[in-house]
């Protein structure tokens, strides 16, 4: 398994629109689109900063993930994305390192992306997301 970089940081948000105001009017990053994930319950917008992007989170539903955490911790930061070189593999790896997965396989994720999630019992309390992007 290669871990390429950090891809992105989540942050979950109640008002995606609202949120986005201050990291482009405020920040001056630049958003490349909303998208909804409907798999996930969540609306996106990803902005580039540096080699590494910014992940805004709103829940489209009240029993979604993004909601639930939002509930418990309030907004804030909510996963690290980190970019693999092959997700498939490093999943295998993983497995073989006894690491607890919450995603045994990849999932479709925003942006076109290959996605898995690492249990925060594994990870020291951090939310890991492994990400393959083409």
């Amino acid at each position: 398994m290669q871990v390429l970089k950090v891809d992105h940081v989540g942050i979950a948000v109640k008002n995606l629109e609202e949120s986005l105001k201050f990291y482009t009017e405020v920040l001056g990053l630049k958003s490349t689109g909303v998208e909804v994930v409907e798999e996930q319950k969540v609306k996106v917008a990803f902005l580039p900063c540096g080699d590494s992007e910014l992940e805004l989170l709103e829940s489209t539903s009240p029993d979604g993930p993004i909601a639930k955490f939002i509930e418990k911790n309030g907004e804030g930061i909510q996963h690290v994305a980190l970019r693999v070189d092959n997700i498939e593999g490093a999943l295998e790896y993983l497995k073989e390192q006894g690491v607890r997965l919450i995603d045994q396989k990849p999932r479709y994720g925003a942006g076109g992306a290959k996605i898995a999630f690492l249990h925060p019992k594994a990870t020291n309390g951090v939310l890991l997301e492994i990400s393959e992007r083409e």
